[in-house]
This record gives C-alpha cells, structure tokens and sequence, in this order.
C-alpha cells in the first residue's frame, strides 16, 4: 500500500489573515448597525453618529491593512 504524500506550496500567512480579516468585517457591520439603530431611535443625533461611526470604521480598518502588511512581512 502507498502512501499519499502532500507537498504545502505557498504562505500560509495568507490563511492567517483570512481568518484575521473576520474581525474587522464583523466590527464594521456592528458599528453601522449601531448607527442605523441609533438614527431609528434619535434621528436628531445622526450627525454625531455618523461621525463617530466613520472615526470606528478607520480604527478597524486600520487593524486589517496592519494584519496585511503583517502577513507579507513575516
């Protein structure tokens, strides 16, 4: 009987941050979901929660493209 032997090619880095790209997808849905419950519930305070929102929605961006030059780098 022989045995199936596989060879890995590439970086697995990259699958490293596919999974590391799950967080910040959720936290940018959460932010905006936060906001259009927000504006529902206080349509008067859209502008401050949107810019609020759009501040979040920078600092977790920024987590991912951190992530990315990570996963090149090492």
């Amino acid at each position: 009987m022989e045995l199936l032997e596989i060879n890995i090619t590439g970086s697995l880095n990259m699958i490293g941050y596919a999974i590391a790209t799950l967080a910040p997808a959720a936290g940018v849905a959460w932010i905006f979901s936060s906001v259009i419950n927000g504006t529902a519930r206080q349509p008067e305070a859209r502008g401050a929660m949107m810019s609020t929102a759009f501040i979040g929605f920078a600092v977790v961006e920024a987590l991912a493209i951190i992530a990315i030059a990570l996963a090149f780098v090492l």
